[in-house]
């Protein structure tokens, strides 16, 4: 299909599952602490506008859980199917990882979420606000354990290979790998950057229609504070895991630079665009600002960064990818840094929910985060290759061996049913934003419980709330 063997198909497939499962668990993560602080503030204070937003952010997260869950066990079967040469060589370790984020985070979840969604009349406002905690803790658990899986592909440590198969000797090492903590940390906190942008995006598309009430604009404030204080956590972060990859895989970030060859004792330049050409050996068109290579990835002038020919051919990454989806990724990230310092210079002038310009640029930024993950996932896994698991095993020892016309066939049933599925399922999610909080401005003030009447907190409630306006709109009619 198109001139691609079936291993290439294999990783397009593996690639498009995961690229939609990975913006599904980045919101449940964003929004399990997001939730968790609205029922903290709103216990604290009584402010109903914490309690509102609970509500109505409840039924969004309940609804990308459920999209969460199916698509990431397709993930678990593609390790069997797809991939068994390497389940077969690495599953001693991956296996056991796995079982642990299910036996610790996915039940933590799983035995909360059910009294977080439905118990808010049925059980204290204590034991209430320690169910959404401990879901929230739940998805950073699983985060937990599922990017150690990864990392430890990315930087293995602490095992042994036995009778061509990896045996785990030391599972601290196994779990805290090098690489590990920087992934971790910039794989969380760039769940809470997706989240506050989602957040903020959709309070801005209420302000842009004229609806401005105090939970929208609680919704703008809380999400633009996140912004503005995590933004720059991020690129800190995110310069310390550079500097993590500089030390442990060097071939990933001069394929990330699209730099190809060191000029005698000259510092490295930073290639701000340009086209690198895997079979020229040579990055076109580039742009170039010298020293300030060395200086980002070094933190010297003088010291070099390695470059692609210090490589032999069949171990470099394709830099044509990784060249761009990196830049991206900090793109996207500038925007956001830049997003929150227009927002507290509009706080201080009490100007942030009237500026329509401001109020534009967080709509758009809506989907930045998401973006920016899928692009740094893009440039972890492909900046990796060709191996499958660093230095241990190639991506092309590690596929089933099925034939071009099975790949073929599977990958179309995915594109199918994934846009299929999920493309209502997201859209049902996005109808619900589009909703809103329902607040009780203007009427009297109930708190629930049995019998009083309160903002629902079932999931698919909005669709009985879709019911009832259209039965209202009727009746006008007539």
């Amino acid at each position: 299909m198109f001139g691609l063997e079936a291993l290439d198909l294999a990783r397009i497939q593996f690639a498009f599952t995961i690229s939609f499962h990975i913006l599904f668990p980045a919101i449940t993560i964003g929004l399990a602490s997001y939730l968790a602080v609205l029922e903290g503030l709103w216990l604290k204070t009584r402010d109903d506008t914490y309690r509102d937003l609970y509500h109505f952010w409840s039924k969004i997260f309940a609804v990308n859980f459920g999209m969460g869950v199916v698509s990431g066990l397709v993930m678990a079967y593609q390790f069997g199917t797809n991939w068994s040469r390497f389940s077969d060589f690495a599953g001693a370790v991956t296996g056991p990882l796995l079982t642990y984020e299910v036996l610790t985070a996915f039940f933590l979840e799983a035995g909360f979420l059910g009294v977080m969604l439905f118990g808010w009349n049925r059980v204290g406002r204590k034991l209430h606000f320690f169910s959404t905690v401990m879901v929230a803790i739940g998805t950073l658990i699983s985060t937990f354990w599922i990017l150690s899986s990864n990392s430890w592909m990315q930087t293995p440590q602490g095992y042994e290979i036995i009778d061509g198969r990896v045996i785990p000797v030391d599972w601290l090492a196994v779990v805290f790998n090098p690489s590990f903590p920087y992934r971790l940390a910039h794989m969380a906190t760039a769940a809470f950057v997706a989240t506050a942008f989602f957040v903020g995006s959709s309070a801005a598309w209420h302000l842009l229609r004229g609806r401005d009430n105090p939970a929208i604009r609680r919704m703008l404030s809380m999400a633009m504070w996140m912004a503005l204080i995590v933004t720059p956590i991020q690129a800190v972060i995110g310069d310390f895991h550079g500097l993590n990859t500089l030390k442990h895989q060097p071939a990933k970030i001069a394929a990330i630079e699209g730099h190809w060859e060191n000029v005698g004792n000259e510092p490295t330049p930073l290639i701000l665009f340009g086209w690198p050409d895997m079979q020229a050996e040579k990055t076109r068109f580039a742009v170039e600002i010298p020293y300030l290579g060395s200086l980002i990835l070094t933190h010297s002038l003088d010291k070099q960064v390695p470059a692609l020919k210090e490589f032999p051919p069949q171990d470099r990454p394709n830099s044509t990818i990784v060249f761009w989806s990196f830049r991206i990724m900090v793109g996207l990230g500038m925007l956001m840094i830049l997003t929150g310092l227009w927002s507290l210079w509009l706080r201080k002038r009490d100007r942030i929910y009237q500026n329509r310009a401001f109020l534009y640029l967080a709509l758009w930024m809506g989907p930045s985060g998401l973006i920016a993950i899928l692009a740094g996932w893009f440039t972890t896994e492909i900046g990796r290759q060709p191996w499958v698991v660093y230095g241990l095993m190639r991506t092309a020892d590690a596929s089933s061996g099925h034939s071009l016309m099975q790949m073929s066939i599977t990958l179309a049933l995915f594109v199918v049913v994934y846009f299929s599925l999920f493309g209502v399922g997201i859209g049902y999610m996005m109808r619900l934003v589009r909703k809103g909080p329902k607040t009780n401005e203007g009427a009297e003030v109930s708190h629930g419980g049995p019998g009083q009447k309160r903002t629902p907190a079932r999931p698919l409630s909005a669709a009985d709330d879709d019911a009832e306006d259209n039965g209202t709109r009727l009746n006008k009619g007539n």
